[in-house]
């Protein structure tokens, strides 16, 4: 068994999450962040790859104040399980991910990360050693089923995403699609790593909607 694994992402009209220095670049606009809100309300976790707390140092909060004061009311912690994939445990201390917002975290590591690296960074999160020399992302998903984890939100980076798509992990795909073009043949895109060269992973649409003057797609993965 493992949590149903849903892909959050906003990408240019040229299918670029980021430009070629990898710097984080505002795609959507107010209703796409008020979306994503309510998506991450709808999950036990949200994760992401080390790449993209280097790059963009996310929080990976709740920006709501309602429905942070409504998950309260429900005895929850105002923000859902924080993830980060860190096969080395290279993040820094003073991430915002670590430092910003109440609730757990969780990074996620391999058995080659440092010791010391390990035992400081317990400190500010639960450490779960997955895989030798790289996390291993199906055994992973089932640490986090076992500890009761039914529903995770990925919302970067390309790297991850092929990762788990590559690992038969991921059911939904929800790309908003920016009316910008970003360009760069070495700009990331939504699903980088290796890339497959047959066998392609077919899609469903599920429904689609115009929003902040761009496309919202909802795909069901096959």
């Amino acid at each position: 068994m493992r949590p149903f694994v849903l892909i959050n992402m906003a990408m240019s009209a040229d299918g670029k999450i980021s430009n070629k220095l990898k710097k984080q670049i505002k795609l959507s606009g107010k209703e796409d962040f008020e979306r994503v809100d309510r998506l991450k309300n709808s999950v036990d976790a949200i994760m992401v790859g080390i790449g993209t707390i280097i790059s963009d140092n996310p929080s990976l909060t709740i920006k709501s104040d309602e429905l942070k004061r409504e998950r309260r009311d429900e005895g929850l912690m105002e923000n859902p399980i924080r993830i980060v994939i860190d096969g080395r445990c290279r993040i820094p201390l003073n991430s915002d991910v670590l430092k910003k917002g109440e609730g757990e975290r969780i990074i996620a590591t391999s058995m080659s990360a440092d010791d010391e690296k390990i035992k400081i960074l317990s400190r500010y999160a639960d450490v779960i050693k997955a895989g030798i020399d790289k996390v291993d992302l199906v055994e992973l998903m089932k640490i986090l089923y076992n500890r009761g984890i039914r529903r995770i939100m990925v919302e970067g980076g390309g790297e991850l995403a092929w990762g788990l798509i590559n690992a038969n992990l991921v059911d939904e795909l929800y790309y908003f699609i920016s009316p910008t073009i970003i360009g760069g043949r070495d700009s990331p895109t939504p699903v980088d790593g290796d890339g497959f060269v047959s066998e392609f992973p077919k899609l469903r649409l599920i429904e689609f909607d115009e929003i902040d003057g761009g496309l919202l797609i909802h795909w069901k993965v096959l």
